[in-house]
């Protein structure tokens, strides 16, 4: 609608209109503003691929894994057939990492003792795991005197020297008349698990004292259910995350565990390639030959990171703070 405005003889006239506000209903989706998922494993996978190193460990260590698993595949050489014309050659199209001082494919052994070094890994950790968590739930849910005994017992595997009483162990182990524990993998195994329980018991115990006075157990008890039933499928599930982020982060830790034994040469024994007797045959080699020497404890270092940064994500994605 139009109005005169103004004194006498001004022709000034203005007009008034709606003002259209044109601006979209919605904005567009960024990714930081996309809906979160609803369910718990979704928002912890949701949380975890959003740490990019966690990420790039997990594809990291999915890679050697895969590669190890089908070495034969990979490469077509023999990981223990000799040929002492091609001792010590550099790294070439032929030969990717080079040949060791008998003339064996660098490469080709590195996956083979992968598979070694990471079945080590994986089976000292689910052993460790499990005798961690047995004790720390036995110690954390019932307490009182089955508590302190526990717990006594475990800082007192604590206090004695790490290093020494695992080559104790892993002699004594290899004594025994046994075939399976002479070849040197399941003693090895048997001795880092022996070893590395104790820290998950701590865990697990401080999870069960917290869980054990909450409602959903106290109701539990109130309807007669037994109390390996409530430890087993009401507890336990609850504190799962911090056992899954401990179980990652031994597995890193044996893996450097029967690296190191390897090099001391109470690990696995050659010709059984491993990454650790790897670098202990490559001691002689170091000034002449390097890539001996570098590229087995590279792929120690890098395979050791990923499952760390691996870890990392796992303690960030199932915080309990952070799902909700």
């Amino acid at each position: 609608m139009d109005s005169g405005v103004g004194g006498r003889g001004s022709g000034v006239r203005t007009s008034t209109a709606l003002v259209v506000d044109r601006t979209p209903d919605t904005q567009p989706l960024t990714p930081s503003s996309r809906v979160r998922p609803q369910t718990m494993a979704g928002l912890a996978w949701w949380r975890f691929t959003r740490h990019r190193m966690a990420v790039a460990g997990l594809l990291v260590v999915a890679v050697l894994g895969a590669a190890s698993t089908l070495a034969s595949w990979v490469s077509p050489y023999d990981p223990d057939k000799p040929d002492l014309q091609l001792q010590l050659r550099a790294p070439s199209p032929v030969h990717l990492l080079g040949t060791d001082d008998l003339g064996r494919d660098l490469l080709t052994r590195i996956l083979y003792g992968g598979r070694i070094s990471l079945s080590i890994g994986v089976l000292a950790m689910t052993l460790a795991v499990l005798m961690g968590t047995a004790v720390g739930a036995a110690a954390g849910y019932y307490g009182g005197a089955i508590d302190n005994l526990l717990m006594r017992f475990t800082d007192l595997m604590l206090s004695i020297p790490a290093l020494f009483l695992l080559i104790l162990l892993i002699l004594v182990l290899r004594s025994f008349p046994l075939p399976f524990l002479r070849g040197g993998v399941l003693a090895i195994v048997l001795a880092i698990a022996l070893l590395s329980w104790m820290t998950v018991a701590r865990l697990v115990r401080a999870s069960f004292l917290s869980l054990k006075e909450q409602v959903f157990v106290e109701a539990a008890r109130a309807l007669g259910v037994g109390n390996g039933r409530i430890i087993i499928r009401h507890i336990l599930p609850n504190a799962a995350s911090p056992i899954i982020v401990a179980a990652t982060l031994r597995v890193a830790s044996s893996i450097i565990t029967e690296s190191g034994l390897s090099f001391l040469g109470f690990g696995v024994q050659p010709p059984t390639p491993t990454w650790g007797n790897m670098l202990k045959n490559a001691q002689d080699q170091m000034i002449t030959a390097p890539w001996t020497a570098i590229f087995p404890g590279l792929f120690i270092f890098v395979t050791v990171i990923a499952i760390n940064y691996v870890g990392d994500g796992l303690r960030d994605a199932l915080d309990p703070r952070h799902l909700r």
